[in-house]
């Protein structure tokens, strides 16, 4: 195991010195610990987090290491968000500088550039002198990508511009594109080894660059696309890039937007109809009686991303928004996990109306205009403002306490402006996100949940399945909602809907047949379809402009599927695989084809569920949401059919260039759907 190349998959390269120098190796990593990581230098919150995470896994079995390993050795069709940062003035510096300071000034910004972009989960791949290229959804791709590239691209401005680098004052500018390519080749020898990436995609996130301005991001299209409202944008115009036939747009990034809940900022203010969601509006609605009757309820909502949990969070508020009650939102973010109680702190900067620029003076008036609304105690009064970096007023002063008595009694304050709230008018509290909750915010979540069966509150908790189920959840007071996907009838609604026309009935059919029941697949290929020129509009309905094609992945749901087949260490060769014969597809063939033992494939729980054929619901398991029985090579299954074919071709050159036959068939009629795959 090379634990250089292991560090890199984890967009950990900067500890790369510090592991070597120490002779940390295959034997030594698993007994690593906290202390021993923090004497190495590794610095406390994500990258410490990050690291136990791994070497917690390599202990189990090797996989997730030896995952990242090979995935940097292997060659694969993926949508990728591209980040290219260049130092400003770097000529400039050259002539004016010595070499050795020179060197130091550029170490200094590469570091720079590296802490941030592995503080977004980025891979940088190439170090170009003044030049930075960085990956985002390689090795190991994520839902959030292309925003923790924006994330990373405006960490990067800041992080350069605070350089102290006497006499020079450093400024970087930033170019980001998002888009399909092949990545992962190894090129170069020795230290000049790396991983290649082939596409336009980087080209033009080097164009984008070199048209940001001193201390700017700059997004394409794509990028501008997945990120939405997010973040406040400068429109720039379009530009021509050359060896593109049309003008590209293109957005300056100016800061993250004030929008508070990702699920608004991603899916716009303007909501469809909720569809399939009766029943679980209804069981909300009663809990809400009960609530408003003094007997405060709980209601955990539970489902994967896409099935609409936020919007059924959405929904109650528009079947409320006639009674008198109070509302307060609470927001978990994958980005503060590491700041104790931040949606607390965001809901009470919200809720008073703070902005960013205001002077201190000014947030502390409007900090203590919310709070006397409820009738604190002078006491609440001085622990709030402290808990949203404000310096306290000489009329509430902060008592001297320890840190941990000082914890404890904020949350009882934040507790008491509840129950204030409380004996005014009822309220309805949802905490979305909880699988984000930081330690602090989770403890007081917990307290919450204890003091609300004597209010008139309820408390909906939204989170996903990995989320760790809390003790309190078999309360009496405590229900759980589990939402499942939406049956062929409900797609075909939802369908509908959201085209405002009535669509061809091979249209529907592939949208029902290809999301598997995800209302934000419904949506987004739906989306999809009306954009494209596959459709025109005729007497008030939509018809089909010539022959019906394979639907393609939606750009929008790329990461998301690849970040789920990326999750199936274990499977994901045999899921790639499987994507290039179809939805369905025979034990015995997937046995020939993968290369892998009988004990090789009965060893993944998923490969158990082969033997009978590969289930809808299997399929949906292995990432493969969007697989249809529509021919091999279609370019819905494009992303993970490509690669197939690149391990079958592998694995066909390693046995000696050929598969025994199966069943009477002969290896070439088995492996020609791959080839098919690949050449198309």
């Amino acid at each position: 195991m090379d634990i250089a190349v292991w560090l890199r998959g984890l967009g950990l390269e900067r500890y790369e010195l510090a592991f070597r120098d120490n002779e940390i190796g295959r034997e030594t990593l698993p007994k690593l610990t906290a202390e021993d990581l923090k004497d190495l230098g590794v610095v406390l919150g994500r990258h410490r987090r990050k690291l136990l995470a791994a070497i917690a896994a390599l202990q189990g079995n090797a996989a997730p290491a030896m995952e990242t390993t090979s995935a940097l050795q292997a060659a694969e069709r993926r949508q990728l968000t591209v980040m290219f940062c260049d130092l400003v003035g770097s000529t400039e510096l050259a002539s004016r500088l010595d070499p050795e300071d020179l060197r130091e000034v550029v170490a200094a910004y590469q570091r720079a550039v590296a802490d941030v972009v592995a503080g977004f989960d980025g891979f940088v791949a190439k170090y170009m002198g003044d030049g930075v290229l960085a990956y985002f959804g390689y090795p190991r791709a994520h839902e959030e990508d292309a925003e923790h590239a924006v994330r990373a691209g405006l960490g990067v401005v800041d992080a350069v511009r605070s350089l102290d680098i006497e006499p020079v004052k450093l400024q970087a500018r930033v170019g980001i594109a998002t888009g399909l390519v092949v990545v992962g080749d190894l090129i170069g020898v020795g230290s000049a080894r790396e991983q290649s990436v082939v596409g336009e995609t980087p080209n033009l996130a080097a164009r984008l660059q070199a048209l940001a301005e001193p201390n700017a991001v700059v997004i394409a299209a794509d990028t501008h696309r997945l990120v939405r409202n997010l973040f406040e944008y400068r429109d720039l115009g379009a530009f021509e890039v050359k060896g593109l036939s049309a003008p590209m747009p293109a957005w300056q990034v100016l800061h993250p937007s004030s929008v508070a809940s990702r699920f608004e900022a991603l899916r716009g203010s303007t909501l469809t109809r909720l569809v399939g969601r009766d029943e679980e509006i209804d069981q909300l609605i009663h809990r809400w009686e009960r609530a408003k009757a003094g007997n405060g309820q709980v209601v955990l909502v539970s489902g994967e991303p896409g099935l609409g949990k936020s919007r059924i969070a959405a929904a109650l508020g528009e079947r409320l928004h006639v009674e008198p009650h109070f509302r307060q939102r609470y927001f978990c973010s994958p980005y503060r996990q590491d700041s104790a109680l931040y949606p607390f702190i965001d809901q009470i900067g919200r809720a008073a109306g703070i902005e960013p620029t205001d002077p201190p003076a000014s947030k502390l008036e409007k900090l203590e205009a919310l709070l006397t609304r409820g009738s604190p105690s002078d006491e609440d009064v001085a622990f709030l403002p402290d808990l949203v970096s404000l310096p306290g007023s000489e009329r509430h002063p902060l008592p001297a306490l320890s840190p941990q008595r000082k914890k404890e009694r904020t949350l009882e304050a934040l507790m008491r402006r509840l129950e204030g709230l409380a004996r005014r008018q009822p309220v309805v509290m949802i905490f979305e996100d909880a699988h984000w909750i930081d330690p602090t915010s989770r403890e007081l979540l917990d307290l919450t949940v204890e003091r609300v069966r004597s209010l008139s509150v309820l408390l909906i908790v939204t989170f996903r399945p990995e989320f760790q189920p809390p003790p309190w959840s078999g309360g009496p007071h405590v229900a759980t909602l589990v939402l499942n996907r939406l049956d062929r009838r409900e797609r075909a609604a939802l369908a509908a809907q959201i085209a405002g026309k009535t669509l061809p009935d091979e249209v529907i059919a592939q949208i029902v047949e290809r999301t598997d029941g995800v209302p934000l697949f419904v949506e987004e290929l739906t989306k999809s379809v009306l954009e494209s020129e596959l459709l025109r509009e005729e007497e008030g309905r939509y018809v089909l402009d010539g022959p019906l094609p394979s639907l393609a992945i939606p750009t929008t749901l790329h990461a998301s599927l690849t970040a789920r087949l990326d999750r199936l260490a274990s499977v994901r060769h045999i899921a790639q695989i499987g994507a290039a014969f179809g939805r369905w597809f025979r034990y015995t063939s997937m046995r020939a084809v993968s290369g892998l033992s009988e004990d090789e494939l009965q060893a993944s729980r998923p490969a158990r569920r082969f033997r009978a054929g590969l289930s809808k619901r299997c399929a949906a398991r292995c990432g493969l949401y969007l697989q249809a029985r529509a021919g091999p090579g279609s370019s819905l299954q494009q992303p993970v059919a490509h690669y197939a074919a690149t391990i079958a071709r592998a694995d066909r050159r390693s046995a000696g260039g050929a598969f025994p036959g199966i069943d009477g068939q002969p290896a070439r009629a088995l492996c020609a759907p791959l080839r098919r795959s690949w050449v198309r």
